[in-house]
């Protein structure tokens, strides 16, 4: 449990995960990965969340929306959590990651094209015959 993390403030897991718009599941997920500190438990073994972590478990959720990798989102917390990183360095991030959703977008669009083409071909009737079936097959 982080050092912030006071009994008054202590929230079991399922409250940490409905305060931060995770599911529980996700926040053990990002525990095992490392991506929140040491979480500290009670005598029975439950784990102790605060206020920092569910801050935490928010600025992931916000950047697996905006589609970062895990391991862009380790980097993000680390420049994050840092009050002396040069925004550069995020700004690096974001660049590689908008240049990956260029790519990811183009072959997208040319996947679309493709099945426009094929659908437009395709009689859609009681015929066995489909332009959609010989494209995947060759």
């Amino acid at each position: 449990m982080s050092t912030a993390t006071t009994a008054a403030a202590a929230m079991n897991i399922g409250q940490a995960a409905a305060r931060s718009g995770v599911s529980a599941k996700m926040v053990r997920h990002y525990e095992s990965l490392g991506l929140l500190p040491k979480i500290g438990r009670t005598e029975a073994g439950y784990r102790q969340y605060g206020e920092p972590e569910v801050h935490t478990l928010r600025f992931i959720h916000r950047a697996r929306e905006l589609g970062f990798s895990m391991a862009e989102i380790a980097e993000l917390l680390k420049l994050w959590q840092n009050r002396r990183r040069a925004s550069s360095d995020v700004k690096r991030i974001a660049q590689a990651h908008i240049q990956d959703l260029d790519r990811r977008i183009a072959e997208m669009t040319a996947m679309r094209r493709t099945l426009e083409r094929l659908a437009s071909c395709c009689h859609g009737d009681q015929r066995p015959d489909c332009p959609i079936l010989d494209e995947l097959a060759e």
